[in-house]
This record gives C-alpha cells, structure tokens and sequence, in this order.
C-alpha cells in the first residue's frame, strides 16, 4: 500500500468498516444477510459522501439540496408556479417537507406562497427573479463540481444508475429507463 502524503490527515492502516461489517456479519452466522447489509451500508456511506459535495457548493448560497430542487422543479415551469401538492409528489416527500422547504424559500425571498386564483383551496408556491438568480448559479455551481464528474467513469455512472433504477423500481417507483440505456 502507498505511503499517504503528509498532507493527508487520513491514516494508512485504516481498514475499510463496511468491509469489516461484513466480516462480522458472516463471524455471526449472518452470511446470508451479508451482501445485503454491505449493499445498504455502502448506498448509505455514498449517499453521505455526495450530500458533502452537494451541501458544499450550496452553503455559500444558503440553499440545502431539498430548496435546490423545490426552486429548479419551479424554474422549469412555463410560468415559475406550481402546486405545492404537485411538487411533494414530484420531489417524492412528504407534504410537510415541501411546506417547511417552501417556508425558508419564501423568508428568503426565492418564492412566494399565495391561494391559486381559480381555486382558493390550491396553494401554489412561485419562484421570485431573485430565486431563479440563486438557482442558476447553484445549478451552474453544481454541474461544474458535483454532476459532470460524480467520482466514477461515464461508463460506471450509467452502471450504477441503471442498477439503482432496479433498486426503486423493485421498491415500487414507477422508473424509467434512463437516457444511456
């Protein structure tokens, strides 16, 4: 094994915990568990590596990913509004999600919350000239830093995208097949 730089605060003889998770796993009579728990385990561990990437480059622009999405699903609108209904369903959370996301968005001054004018029971979320600013240079920020290169190959990212389309399409969401396949 190469010896780290001295700039890497890393240790060298660490060893890999998922792996030693999974060692444990078998030790305890759990082996037909194993691949699935070293499956999890590694999704989650990935997962909390690229919200760090993400939470990155949206901090200085005071947006968490959640907000991201909420004013990019609204930027893409003919008329920058949507129902709130409609986004929790497209953003796949729960409605008070959406409200708490739609509440910071407002205090900020990216959106608006007001009664549709055609019915009073619809509350539609709208993106303000100063969210859709915001949103254009996160969205820029992030193609740059985080999406062009998500840390595998072209090749590995449509892998890995079309093997975590089975994942939730097995789990029930209606997926469909992605523009690589």
């Amino acid at each position: 094994m190469p010896a780290a730089r001295s700039s890497d605060p890393r240790p060298t003889n660490r060893r890999d915990p998922i792996t030693e998770a999974r060692r444990q796993w078998e030790a305890h009579g759990w082996a037909e568990a194993a691949d699935g728990m070293e499956l999890v385990t590694s999704l989650v561990r990935a997962h909390q590596l690229v919200m760090e990437r993400i939470d990155t480059v949206l901090r200085p622009l005071d947006l968490s990913f959640a907000r991201y999405e909420v004013l990019r699903l609204l930027s893409f609108t003919r008329d920058g509004a949507m129902p709130m209904t409609r986004l929790g369903s497209l953003l796949q959370v729960h409605p008070t999600s959406v409200t708490s996301a739609v509440a910071r968005l407002v205090k900020q001054g990216y959106a608006t919350r007001e009664r549709g004018a055609h019915d009073g029971r619809v509350v539609l979320a709208s993106i303000t000239e100063t969210g859709r600013e915001v949103i254009e240079q996160a969205t820029q920020r992030l193609n740059a830093e985080v999406f062009a290169s998500p840390g595998i190959s072209p090749e590995e990212t449509a892998q890995l995208t079309a093997l975590l389309g089975a994942l939730r399409r097995a789990a029930g969401d209606d997926v469909a097949p992605s523009a690589t396949q």
